[in-house]
């Protein structure tokens, strides 16, 4: 049966991982860096979108369970989504990455601009690779070959990702190539962000069929690890300088587009 959970998960961060492929293909299409407002646009809708991820895709399903298993809904959820951003806080100060307005943080390293960018993306996206796979796993001891729910909503969930992890490839490989990087070596560092997705899905799936009952910890645990990502990342970035609306905006359109994603396909 892990077996099936596998495939599906890697099925799901694949696709999500190939989102992000695409986002950096855009190197070889244009030739300018985005503008800072479209990069507060895509910043915004990354956050909305895992916003509302966090909720019904995964912080929703890990209560169901809990309660499924005799337990208390609360228990797992807050201490597993608890974890889960202690986890992303550790990560964050341990790893050494740059954010668009160049400042650096984790440890100090003397890596390439171009490195510290792919790091600070791809911090990003583990969360969101433990977040599709699971979903992913879920639907593969549900769906039985059918379209249930479960399926459906890990659907939505990697739809929802995929829109976000687009503009995050992009947001990768053109800097680096107004910056004098050629366009072969800004594609590889724009889809390089975006491995680490699959990666992290299956180690999560690995880790949740081995311990018995651990799921919707699992689960809350990625939905703290997304919230942190968007609180200390992603929504200050959408709001720095000018054009602050379009950020705001953004996250606000991000949010709708994952909850009507989940609720009309899940």
């Amino acid at each position: 049966m892990l077996g099936r959970e596998l495939i599906f998960a890697i099925i799901g961060t694949g696709a999500t991982c190939l989102a992000t492929v695409l986002g950096a293909s855009m190197v070889f299409f244009f030739k300018k860096d985005m503008s800072p407002v479209l990069q507060k646009i895509f910043l915004g809708f990354a956050a909305g979108v895992m916003i509302a991820a966090s909720v019904w895709s995964l912080l929703l399903p890990a209560m169901d369970m809990a309660e499924e298993q005799g337990v208390n809904a609360v228990l797992p959820a807050g201490v597993g989504f608890t974890a889960g951003a202690l986890f992303l806080f550790l990560l964050d100060k341990l790893l050494p990455h740059q954010h668009l307005d160049d400042t650096a943080e984790g440890i100090h390293a003397n890596f390439h601009r171009s490195t510290m960018l792919v790091l600070a993306v791809t911090l990003h996206n583990i969360p969101e690779g433990m977040a599709v796979g699971l979903a992913f796993s879920v639907a593969a001891q549900t769906s039985g070959g059918t379209l249930s729910g479960a399926l459906a909503g890990a659907i939505a969930l990697a739809i929802g990702m995929g829109l976000q992890n687009f503009p995050e490839g992009a947001a990768v490989s053109l800097p680096l190539r107004t910056r004098g990087v050629s366009r072969g070596k800004s594609f590889l560092c724009g889809a390089l962000s975006g491995v680490v997705e699959p990666i992290f899905g299956v180690l999560t799936v690995l880790v949740a069929g081995v311990v018995t009952g651990i799921m919707p910890w699992i689960l809350s645990f990625a939905a703290g690890a997304m919230i942190y990502v968007v609180v200390e990342e992603l929504i200050p970035e959408a709001h720095l300088g000018e054009h602050t609306h379009a950020g705001t905006v953004s996250v606000l359109i991000g949010f709708v587009v994952m909850m009507v994603l989940d609720v009309a396909l899940g």
